[in-house]
């Protein structure tokens, strides 16, 4: 069932206060799986977010483990990040997989020519990045190169980490210190193929994918599952030719970028920002729900069983870099801003998850809407880490059906919806129900009606500041953190909630 949004409109000053929030959860409906892979994040060669970032190196005086963090290993292995894409991004169309591995002293060096023009070593590559995901306990997802690279040259990497028996590249693998596969399910088929990847068309990237894909099988023991690069937010003919030209036996996912930005040529800055701008980041942010429910609508033509996921393999939001940092690195600070976009988007993704299986938030660390920021040997959580660990409750969990009635969110005479919300069962049996009071400025109080569900006790947490602008850094890194909350009352089958102005609260009832 999809998730539909009312806006209250209110008939005098005096009523603007009254609460006209309710949500009513199915609670005897939980049939869908919300999948664990809408957790996965990116990490991609660009500015600090893999050197400086994952990796210091082995001589590095920052504690680490073959040149990882170990605190980020710590922080992500917490955070249940579910899936991990790397080398890109638009890196990942110039990235040659063969010049990672063997000996570090031996490998070449090249010129990133799409974040900063800075030269890459190599120094972390196929070996370095999947180790790590064994530390972190995530599943690999790559990014196979087709706009620079060959076919072979992906048919290769597939053989290298996933093949166990005799041939050239398993036998190249154990020279290089690795024994047993690692059997990588994830590939991406090219990225961005409509811009960076290549500026293709979408009938001439449908037929270079079914050459790709072709030839990637054979390779593993289990199915890998072959992701399409897909369209760029609204571009819904990119979905509907891909669907169309390319085989539902050869794909297992169609990509979806969007970014929650203000206007491409003037992003605004990712602290100080004004309502104004923080109203149209949220609006973006909101758009991605009519994005999924028109991109589904047309994978349901040629695929009413759902068979293929919809993989929303990056989103998150997109400001100006911050003052005095290279402008090709990509560096944002992160604020309760983005903590809104997190809760949000990852309630749509929730309540679409018979499509969206799979997702990853742009990108990991200092980088665009980072989990984590890093400054030589310190490490902070930023406030959009604490939703997706806060969240992590309805990993692989059971979608609850519900319909919401909201409060609008003014600014101006513009509106939004002011609630978001989504609820699951766990294997447990106990349910989770997230909420989002976007309102920078007001509180919002919204009754629950829990229909057919017998619970005895109710608890919480809560993710809120004094100002949307606020922030975590360096020197106050536990600013904004979540909190035990209080706000719930439960009788019977009804819940009353009191949202706190720009909060995220995760309930849970037992």
């Amino acid at each position: 069932m999809k998730q539909w949004f009312i806006l209250s409109l209110a008939l005098s000053g005096c009523l603007a206060s009254v609460a006209q929030n309710e949500i009513i959860v199915q609670t005897d409906s939980a049939k869908t799986l919300i999948s664990k892979q809408i957790y996965g994040h990116f990490a991609e060669h660009l500015g600090r977010c893999v050197y400086g970032g994952f990796y210091v190196g082995e001589n590095s005086k920052i504690p680490n483990t073959a040149g990882v963090r170990n605190d980020v290993v710590a922080a992500l292995k917490k955070l249940k990040i579910a899936n991990l894409r790397w080398p890109g991004g638009c890196f990942a169309d110039t990235y040659h997989w063969k010049d990672g591995v063997g000996p570090k002293d031996k490998r070449p060096t090249i010129v990133n020519t799409w974040w900063g023009g800075v030269t890459e070593n190599n120094s972390f590559g196929t070996h370095d990045f999947l180790n790590m995901c064994e530390l972190i306990g995530t599943d690999p997802y790559l990014a196979g190169n087709i706009g620079s690279g060959t076919v072979q040259e992906l048919i290769d990497w597939v053989q290298y980490v996933n093949f166990e028996g005799e041939s050239p590249m398993s036998k190249w693998r154990r020279e290089n210190g690795r024994d047993k596969p690692w059997n990588v399910k994830f590939w991406g088929v090219g990225n961005e193929a409509w811009g960076c990847g290549g500026n293709m068309r979408p009938e001439y990237y449908s037929d270079l994918y079914r050459k790709y894909a072709t030839f990637m099988s054979g390779w593993s023991e289990g199915n890998i599952f072959r992701i399409a690069s897909g369209a760029n937010s609204a571009d819904y003919n990119w979905t509907e030719v891909l669907m169309k030209q390319i085989p539902r036996n050869m794909v297992q996912g169609v990509a979806l970028h969007h970014y929650s930005v203000i206007d491409w040529n003037k992003k605004g800055p990712a602290t100080g920002f004004t309502e104004e701008q923080y109203f149209t980041t949220m609006q973006r942010a909101l758009f991605m729900d009519s994005l999924v429910i028109k991109h589904s609508a047309i994978m349901d033509k040629y695929d009413p069983n759902k068979r293929i996921a919809l993989v929303v393999d990056e989103w998150g939001g997109w400001y100006d870099v911050e003052p005095g940092t290279n402008p090709g690195f990509l560096y944002q600070q992160n604020t309760m801003r983005d903590a809104m976009i997190a809760g949000v988007t990852l309630n749509i993704f929730h309540n679409h998850a018979d499509r969206v299986r799979m997702a990853n938030l742009a990108q990991t660390i200092n980088v665009l809407q980072a989990v984590l920021l890093t400054n030589e040997e310190k490490m902070i959580l930023t406030p959009t880490y604490h939703v997706m660990e806060m969240y992590n409750v309805h990993q692989d969990a059971k979608l609850m059906p519900l319909k919401l009635k909201s409060n609008a969110y003014k600014v101006g005479n513009r509106s939004l919806p002011a609630v978001s919300a989504s609820a699951s069962r766990d294997s447990l049996g106990n349910t989770h129900i997230s909420l989002v009071n976007i309102d920078a400025g007001k509180e919002q109080t919204i009754t629950v009606n829990l229909k057919g569900g017998k619970y005895k006790t109710v608890t919480g947490r809560v993710l809120t500041s004094g100002k949307v602008q606020d922030f975590n850094t360096f020197e106050a890194p536990e600013k904004i953190k979540p909190a035990t909350f209080n706000g719930a009352i439960l009788k019977g089958e009804a819940l009353t909630v009191k949202l706190p102005a720009c909060s995220v609260v995760v309930l849970e009832l037992k």
